[in-house]
């Protein structure tokens, strides 16, 4: 038994001389592991202090950095246990390790960028929607896209350079292929250029309301890309529309109206012709007296026509307000009180109605004619 136990432990010496860089890797992965699960344990406990502080910029850093910060951990564990092995090892697979570390460092420090870029954003725009609850959050958006792309290509360039490729090679293979690639994206052009019109000239922003009488196109603005606007219809319908179609198609903003408009016609009955002139002049009153009525626009009440079945008038008049529900609620109002005025005057508002005259002393077994 003991001299079955001491072979076993003779050939386990020898095993491990003869491959002591399986160990010396198998350690530099378990370091890797533990340094990577020690970051995540402080930065987890730094953030939850930072939390409590009213500095949203120092929490952007740290919420950015742990995932990239764990990928470049690994990346440059595992590249240096592939150099243990590679030293152990003749195989040209190991020829692989270095661009490959160097690729991972670059799309960690990308990664980062990106995401504090993201995170800075998200802060700039809640820090605006507290101070105002309508922030255009359009800008801030369209600063952190050209931002996250300028990243991206400038990496993609970095790690080409790193990679061994000739950066003006590409640069003028990019010139003479622009024109194929061109021909070959020119919607996806047209739709990235109509998105840069959209942020430069800004005829709508997130959050606005916008219809098109040009096309089926109604709702609230809920996301402007680089290729499509998404908007979401009043029945929550989302609709995606091309960037490109804006160039071509025109677009009411009902968010910038300035004033609401109440235009109504109201018919009293012919019966009630004498009456009309006063309850004209107390409707106009009325209007002109009302708190929600914005007396330095245009305010009109007259008599319009002779219609079919009343003697009809009209109001022309702006709210104050913009707001789509207090608008209707003060129209409401408008209304019954313009109801209660004709009431008040012992007239009727007029419906359709026919008349039916019936002639006197007609001759015997002729019928009475309307």
């Amino acid at each position: 038994m003991e001299t079955s136990v001491a072979g076993i432990i003779e050939q386990t010496a020898q095993w491990t001389g003869t491959n002591s860089w399986i160990v010396k890797a198998f350690i530099v992965v378990t370091i890797t592991l533990t340094i990577d699960l020690v970051q995540r344990l402080l930065l987890t406990r730094l953030l939850a202090r930072l939390a409590r502080n009213d500095n949203p910029w120092d929490d952007a850093v740290f919420q950015s950095i742990t995932s990239p910060l764990s990928l470049l951990i690994w990346v440059l564990g595992l590249s240096l246990a592939a150099n243990i092995a590679a030293d152990n090892s003749d195989s040209a697979i190991f020829d692989i390790v270095e661009p490959i570390r160097t690729v991972g460092v670059i799309v960690s420090l990308t990664w980062f960028l990106i995401r504090l870029i993201k995170n800075m954003q998200n802060n700039v725009i809640q820090i605006g929607l507290d101070e105002d609850p309508k922030y255009d959050r359009t800008t801030a958006e369209a600063i952190g896209k050209l931002l996250r792309l300028s990243v991206i290509i400038t990496s993609g360039l970095v790690m080409l350079q790193s990679l061994g490729f000739s950066i003006s090679g590409v640069l003028a293979f990019g010139g003479v292929g622009g024109i194929a690639v061109g021909f070959a994206a020119k919607d996806l052009l047209a739709n990235f250029f109509g998105g840069l019109m959209i942020y430069l000239d800004r005829p709508f922003t997130v959050g606005d309301w916008i219809r098109s009488p040009d096309r089926d196109i109604e709702g609230i603005v809920e996301e402007i890309g680089w290729r499509l606007t998404r908007i979401r219809s009043f029945d929550k319908r989302p609709i995606y529309v091309p960037n490109s179609t804006f160039a071509n198609i025109t677009v009411v903003n009902p968010s910038r109206m300035s004033h609401r408009r109440i235009y109504e016609k109201i018919g009293v009955r012919y019966g009630d012709a004498g009456k009309l002139e006063a309850i004209i002049a107390d409707v106009k009153t009325m209007l002109q007296s009302h708190d929600e009525i914005d007396h330095g626009q245009i305010l009109m009440v007259n008599f319009d026509r002779f219609a079919d079945s009343a003697l009809e008038f009209f109001i022309y008049t702006f709210t104050r307000t913009t707001d789509w529900k207090h608008y209707h609620a003060v129209k409401q109002d408008v209304l019954f009180r313009i109801n209660g005025i004709i009431e008040s005057h012992g007239a009727e508002i007029a419906f359709p109605t026919s008349t039916i005259h019936l002639a006197d002393n007609l001759p015997e077994g002729v019928p009475p004619t309307s």
